[in-house]
């Protein structure tokens, strides 16, 4: 007899039902771009308002990245321990309150302390959102539809850069730029309290006739033929700490004891390729501004890499269930670096330095979807928001250190060629280590991913019409 767990896995997909988690949870991480975009809109903003100097407005970005590393962790945990759906609500929630206080700070150093509390709110929407939709996707379809949650990413930054070049007329710009993203996120906090918690982590909680609701809801809702499952008995643990940071740290034991290889190699691919994301987005509109450009033509360049993405998006989805996670960042991550590098070295030529920061919003969109449906499948049920929050946290970490030192230290020391020549060359490094250290997970089933027993790929089926 079949377990629950697989029975939700081989439903077919429909819009109504998986569709309905993939597109709220999908919003969600909207809000997550849009945030993280907006810091490289503000940044020349703030500086100029408060007269702070290039390492001063380097913080701008830096106090948000570090709260979104905080809250990755901790909304991580708080998934794992306490439930997915609580988690998946609360983010916003958090997010939207200190973005709001944002936005009246008399102050730049205030500022930066509310900045910090919303992006701990904000940091674990990226988790939590891909826990919950991994869960909820047939095995057949879920690589292309971890991948295509990443869509929502240029859209979020497109929106961010759209919104910010209309707002620069107004005067005390940068604080309506804050609060214009806080009504829909707080619409949003609303509609997703009816989205119910993941039947693998009932399962997992021992939680039965809870998850039996589910899936036999589900399996109605899909049209799927009715058949008789199991749900195994969780496995005995010794009692673990439930709150504070005793829980966190907890879990990132769990996470490292459960492999140590392949929780290496999710944490050097989250900092290599988000450094080199990170280090563009929060940049590019000084770059460009440095380089003689107007507010209007620089802000306008940066939205036009962040909507370059989405056709990036859309290449990924069609090639992670074809040629395989591993292939995808392998090749589309060092090229993504190789545009910047030409950007760098072009940069005296307008046009063709816009067209390499198209290129770089396109490969980088290629590689970020694939990565982060990767790593949120390497992890079983029990560790995969926890896993995939410490991956995510422990980038957000070190690359929120990178505006501060980037605007500080390598730009103005080494330039921009070099610059950015050495942070592709740290991507190639963690590419390389990726295809000899780490699985493939096409087509295998969530928590069989290193089992030999499992087939490397799952046949399609021919005659479904339902794929993403």
């Amino acid at each position: 007899m079949r377990t629950g767990d697989q029975v939700v896995q081989d439903l077919p997909w429909r819009w109504g039902v998986q569709g309905r988690i993939f597109i709220i949870g999908g919003l969600g991480y909207m809000f997550d771009a849009w945030d993280v975009a907006l810091n490289g809109f503000l940044t020349p903003l703030l500086g100029q308002e408060f007269d702070l100097s290039t390492g001063e407005r380097g913080l701008v970005a830096t106090s948000n990245l570090v709260g979104m590393a905080v809250g990755a962790v901790a909304w991580g945990t708080i998934a794992d321990r306490m439930g997915r759906k609580k988690a998946f609500s609360l983010t916003l929630l958090i997010f939207a309150l200190f973005s709001v206080l944002g936005a009246l700070s008399p102050s730049w150093e205030i500022f930066l302390v509310l900045r910090f509390l919303a992006g701990v709110g904000l940091g674990g929407c990226i988790p939590v959102d891909y826990a919950l939709v991994s869960e909820f996707s047939p095995r057949k379809q879920r690589g292309r539809v971890l991948a295509a949650m990443d869509g929502w990413w240029p859209i979020g930054a497109t929106l961010c850069g759209v919104a910010s070049t209309l707002l620069l007329p107004l005067n005390g710009n940068w604080r309506w730029m804050l609060a214009v993203m806080v009504l829909p996120a707080l619409l949003l906090f609303w509609i997703r309290r009816g989205i119910p918690e993941s039947p693998l982590y009932l399962t997992r909680m021992g939680r039965e006739a809870e998850a039996r609701a589910v899936i036999d809801d589900m399996v109605e809702r899909t049209g799927a033929a009715p058949e008789p499952y199991e749900i195994p008995l969780p496995v005995a643990a010794e009692k673990k700490p439930t709150r504070g940071l005793a829980a966190a740290v907890e879990q990132l034991r769990l996470v490292w004891a459960f492999n140590p290889t392949i929780t290496g190699v999710a944490w050097t691919l989250f900092i290599t390729v988000m450094l080199v994301y990170y280090a563009a987005l929060a940049w590019m509109p000084s770059i460009l501004r440095a380089q003689g450009m107007g507010d209007y033509a620089a802000f306008a360049g940066t939205t036009v890499m962040n909507a370059v993405g989405i056709l990036g998006v859309a290449v990924s989805v069609l090639l992670v269930e074809v040629v395989g996670r591993k292939w995808v960042i392998g090749v589309a991550a060092p090229l993504a670096a190789a545009a910047l590098v030409v950007f760098a070295l072009v940069l005296d030529v307008p046009a063709a330095a816009l067209t390499m920061i198209a290129v770089f919003g396109f490969l980088i969109l290629v590689a970020i979807p694939v990565m982060y449906a990767y790593v949120s499948e390497l992890y079983p049920t029990e560790l995969r928001a926890s896993g995939f929050g410490w991956a995510s946290s422990s980038s957000r970490a070190v690359t929120g250190f990178t505006p501060l030192i980037f605007g500080s230290l390598l730009w103005p020391v080494l330039g921009l060629p070099l610059t950015f020549t050495v942070l592709g060359v740290i991507v190639v490094a963690a590419v390389v280590w990726m295809a000899v250290a780490a699985p493939e997970t096409r087509g295998r089933e969530l928590d069989r991913v290193t089992g030999a027993e499992e087939p490397a790929v799952v046949p399609a089926d021919k005659g479904d019409k339902t794929a993403v």
